[in-house]
């Protein structure tokens, strides 16, 4: 008995290791409305474009979609938040997935 609980330690440490070092935190999307700005000069320097809401800014970025089509234009977009920020007082930073007019 003793024995076998020794043979199915290497097992369980590798499923645990295994589920652990999986392929990391999930980030959700979510969409938000708002118009699209071009970035300027900021003081936090970062994104290419901000996207002014109701209640907030947002600091934006895409590696797939021309963000520059749609500035000044009331969008909805679909965005996942960049992990270590808002960073020197700027605000939040989003990497836009999807973007609708």
């Amino acid at each position: 008995m003793m024995m076998q609980a020794i043979r199915s330690l290497p097992v369980s440490f590798l499923m645990i290791l295994m589920t652990a070092c999986g392929s990391g935190p999930q980030q959700q999307t979510k969409e938000y409305t708002g118009t699209v700005k071009p970035a300027g000069i900021t003081s936090y320097q970062y994104g290419t474009h901000r996207l002014e809401t109701a209640t907030e800014n947002f600091a934006l970025k895409s590696d797939s979609i021309d963000l520059t089509r749609y500035e000044q234009k009331q969008v909805t977009l679909t965005a996942t938040s960049i992990e270590g920020y808002p960073i020197d007082g700027g605000p939040a930073y989003l990497n836009v997935i999807s973007i609708k007019e």
